[in-house]
Parts: C-alpha cells; sequence; structure tokens
C-alpha cells in the first residue's frame, strides 16, 4: 500500500508543523508548502515546496496527484485586507486548484471564534448561531472562509473549528504572544473569572487533522463515524472546560502579576465537541498538563 500524499499550507507555522509530524508518524508523505527555503520541518517523507500557495500556478502545481490537503494559515495579526487577501482569497485558490484536479479531501482549520459566543449564547455546537458581520475582522473573515468552502465542489471538505490553542511556539498567540501582552499592560490583566476559556493543546488538533487526511477517519454517508462524503462537515475540536481563571491566572503567577478580575455578564457555556469524539477523536492532553506546559514557557518570557 502506498503512502498518501498530503498538502499542508503554512507547514512551518504552529499548527501546520504539528500537522506535518502528526503525519509523519501515520506514514504519510507530506508536501510542506512554505515561503521561504529551509523552513519546513526536517521530517522523514517531507517535500518542502517554496511557493505562494495564492498564486494558481503553484498552486496547482503543488496538489497535483494529492490525497488530501491541509489548509492552516491565517494571518491572526495582519489587517482586514491582509487577512483576507491570504486567509479567504489564498485558501480558496488552493482549495479549488485541490478540487479541479481532482484531490478527494480538504480539511481546512478554521476557528470557533465564527460562533456567537456573547453572554447567554450557551454551549456551541457545530448547528449553533455564527457571528454577525460587526463581530470584528478575524471570526467574520473566518466565517466567511467557511462559507465559501461550503459551496466549493468536488471533494470532502471538513472545517475543523477549535478554540484557543495552547502550545509551546514562538508564534502560539495562547502561550506566547498573548502572555507577553500580559506581561507588558496591566490593561491586558483584566478578565472576567467565570468565562469559559474553551481551549485545545495543539498536539490533540494536529492529530485529527492527521487522522482525517490520512483516512483513518473515512468520509461516508453516516455524520456520526466521519465527513460526509463529497458535503461540508464542520467539527468542533475542544478539551475539558476551563475558564479565564485558569488561563490568565496562570500567566499571571508565572510572570509574577496580579491579575485584574472584573464583574460582568460572560459567556460561561462550552464549546461541544460531540461530534469529533464521536469519530474516535479524544484530546491526550489534560488542561493540568496545558496549564503546567503554559507556566513554564511563560517563565522564560
Amino acid at each position: 500500500m502506498t503512502s498518501p500524499i498530503v498538502v499542508v499550507t503554512g507547514a512551518n507555522g504552529l499548527v501546520g508543523s504539528h500537522v506535518v509530524a502528526a503525519l509523519g508518524e501515520r506514514g504519510a508523505t507530506v508536501r510542506a508548502v512554505v515561503r521561504r527555503v529551509g523552513a519546513a520541518p526536517d521530517l522523514p517523507g517531507v517535500e518542502e515546496h517554496v511557493g505562494d500557495f495564492a498564486d494558481p500556478v503553484f498552486a496547482e502545481t503543488v496538489v497535483a496527484g494529492a490525497d488530501a490537503l491541509v489548509t492552516t494559515v491565517h494571518p491572526l495579526g495582519g489587517d482586514h485586507d491582509a487577512q483576507r487577501r491570504v486567509g479567504l482569497d489564498g485558501t480558496l485558490v488552493i482549495a479549488t486548484a485541490a478540487a479541479d484536479a481532482g484531490v478527494p479531501l480538504l480539511v481546512h482549520v478554521s476557528t470557533a471564534a465564527v460562533y456567537d459566543r456573547s453572554p447567554g449564547a450557551g454551549d456551541v455546537s457545530e448547528g449553533s448561531a455564527l457571528v454577525d458581520d460587526d463581530a470584528g475582522d478575524y471570526p467574520v473573515i473566518k466565517r466567511d472562509v467557511d462559507a465559501a468552502l461550503d459551496r466549493l465542489e468536488g471533494a470532502t471538505r471538513v472545517l475543523l473549528r477549535p478554540p484557543a490553542i495552547l502550545g509551546q511556539g514562538e508564534s502560539s498567540v495562547w502561550n506566547s504572544v498573548r502572555p507577553a501582552q500580559l506581561r507588558d499592560s496591566e490593561s491586558e490583566r483584566r478578565a472576567q473569572p467565570d468565562k469559559s476559556f474553551a481551549w485545545v493543546h495543539v498536539t490533540d488538533l494536529a492529530a485529527l487533522a492527521a487522522d482525517l487526511a490520512t483516512g483513518a477517519i473515512p468520509a461516508g454517508s453516516d455524520i456520526s463515524s466521519g465527513p460526509l462524503a463529497g458535503g461540508c462537515t464542520p467539527v468542533n475540536v475542544a478539551s475539558e472546560p476551563a475558564t479565564q481563571r485558569d488561563y490568565v491566572g496562570t500567566v499571571a503567577r508565572a510572570l509574577s502579576v496580579e491579575p485584574v478580575w472584573e464583574g460582568g455578564e460572560a459567556w460561561t457555556g462550552q464549546i461541544l465537541a460531540d461530534r469529533a469524539r464521536s469519530w474516535g477523536w479524544a484530546p491526550a492532553v489534560s488542561l493540568a498538563d496545558a496549564l503546567a506546559e503554559l507556566e513554564d514557557g511563560v517563565r522564560a518570557l
């Protein structure tokens, strides 16, 4: 049996690099798409492909003959135009190229930020209400990417929707970027202690993406056991419940600063990952282990 060929965009990013590693562990051949020579993970079975996935010619070339495409790129820190140009337009270029080339599966790393999580919204499933147009650039553009992929035909599409992604890395928002902001500004330490902090560890997210991309979770007609073949299936990817007291409190303790706890209404629901669990996914990283890793990393800031 030949190993599956999987294309991964953003292969040197936090999520992308872990997806590449998880695919390698499953025996896949990985076409790692990066912008700079030497940026792809140096792992067995990994082929570095340097280029811009928003370039139709490059996109057509890199997806040719592949079994799956995993898209992980979104310029979170960019302005509205950059987020839309790269995260939406660029993703659609390579996704369309893959569909046109007959690549049977597209796994897109979306976000749980597409859901309305205002106070009183309650628990969130894949059928819950999405954000309105005034929710901000990131959630709105990610919502629009999901909608565009839903309209795309010719491949099975899976929209992975993780909340906060924990895990060490220079580009990690929740293990590096946010802690640095809390360190440098007292205003960033303000939080509602009982507000839900939905999260997943990057290795658990990558494991689900890799299982889908390699066919360990096959597409079919029963959405309770896998994605809908030929359709577009959103799936939440979240671990055990946590609160802002857990996250902000851990970061503040590691930085030797005091959090500023505030009152008021807050979202206290959960991101329900029942669909992912029915597919056989189970997070391996506990909240205690994730917070311990977070605290160790923050102490090094």
